[in-house]
Parts: structure tokens; sequence; C-alpha cells
């Protein structure tokens, strides 16, 4: 392993059944479960709405997002991950929010340390790779902004 290899902090991010990769730089905050009721109407994804600073974010379930069904994470374990947008919507909407079903871990990650997999991947999903001999899915942030740009009320 060369010294100069670049390192990324990451976290690991548990959904129901996989985990998620994402660069800390992506990461505004990661609070407590808890969320008013998105109302009757709503996307499947939509678990409902986080008073954050002032901001009221639309909570998305990944699983739900990704086609899979929604899962509200049981008392005490679930925490929501306030994300930075980065596409064209960030003026208007320059946060999202993704409920997890555990605790986030810190990885530290290089570049001989990801490999890609070959899985199935749904439409919030990029790519399978493994982390330490880990599976995770690098999410598309892309796609789930623009769910949480439709969510905006």
């Amino acid at each position: 392993m060369s010294e100069n290899s670049q390192s990324l902090s990451c976290v690991m991010i548990p959904v129901s059944d996989r985990q998620l990769l994402l660069p800390n730089v992506s990461i505004a905050e990661v609070v407590d479960y808890a969320s008013t009721d998105a109302g009757t109407r709503t996307p499947d994804w939509l678990v409902g709405f986080l008073d954050w600073r002032g901001l009221n974010l639309p909570v998305i379930s990944y699983d739900a997002a990704n086609g899979n069904k929604l899962t509200i994470p049981g008392e005490n374990r679930g925490r929501i991950i306030v994300l930075n947008t980065i596409g064209q919507d960030r003026q208007r909407a320059p946060f999202m929010a993704l409920v997890t079903q555990g605790i986030p871990s810190q990885a530290r990650l290089t570049e001989d340390q990801i490999r890609q997999l070959e899985g199935e991947a749904g439409p919030a999903d990029i790519m399978q790779v493994e982390v330490d001999g880990e599976p995770a899915w690098i999410p598309n942030l892309e796609y789930l902004e623009s769910l949480a740009a439709d969510a905006h009320h």
C-alpha cells in the first residue's frame, strides 16, 4: 500500500436490508428519530417531516424509495440523518433527511479497500461495494433529492 493513498472519512448507515456508504462531508447532522406524521395521500417513501433548524425537511425511507417496503425503526434504534444536497435543487432544498435502522458508524476508506460487487441495484442505489469485507451500497443521492424536492410543501 502506498504512503500517499487517499483515505476518505465515511459513514456506514444501516437501513433495513443493507448498509449505505456516504462520505462524512455529505452529512449535516445525525438526530434522534422523531418525525411528524406524513399524513395521507403522500408517497410511500415519505416517513414524515423533521423540524430541523427552522426547516421542515421531508424524511425519506431509503428502503421504500428503493422499491422495498417502508420500515419505521423500532424505538430507540433509528436515527435521522440530515444530508447536504448536491443536486440542482440545492438552492431551494439544501438539505434532506433519511431514516436509519440503527446507529451510523464511522469508516475510513482507501481506494484499495473498495471493491465493486455485482448486486441488483434499485432506483436509489448506484452500486454495491465491499468495504473491509462488508457489503455496502453507495446511494444515488440525486435520485433521493429529486424525491425530496417533490415533497417540499
